[in-house]
């Protein structure tokens, strides 16, 4: 292959990773904080309603933990492409 052609491969997938980790996020954020939330206030963690502590804290936790997840997957992804000799970095 062309390195132009691994090029757009190397940056199709770090875009795809990308838009997966902020699906998920928005997911999260707007699916278990906003839209879920009566249904989650009816389960309690400690002394406050799931819904409320997903609002306030849950999605933080999701947005660091998906900040780990993108470094190790872009951590593979960078290895299997300069792997082949290709230098992203130019």
């Amino acid at each position: 292959m062309s390195d132009s052609s691994e090029r757009q491969r190397y940056w199709r997938a770090n875009i795809a990773l990308i838009r997966n980790l902020l699906l998920v996020w928005a997911g999260v954020s707007i699916g278990l904080s906003i839209l879920l939330v009566q249904p989650l206030n009816q389960i309690y963690l400690g002394r406050l309603p799931l819904g409320f502590w997903m609002a306030q804290q849950g999605s933080i936790f999701v947005f660091v933990i998906l900040i780990f997840i993108y470094a190790t997957q872009m951590d593979k992804l960078d290895r299997r492409f300069n792997s082949k000799g290709q230098n992203h970095d130019r």
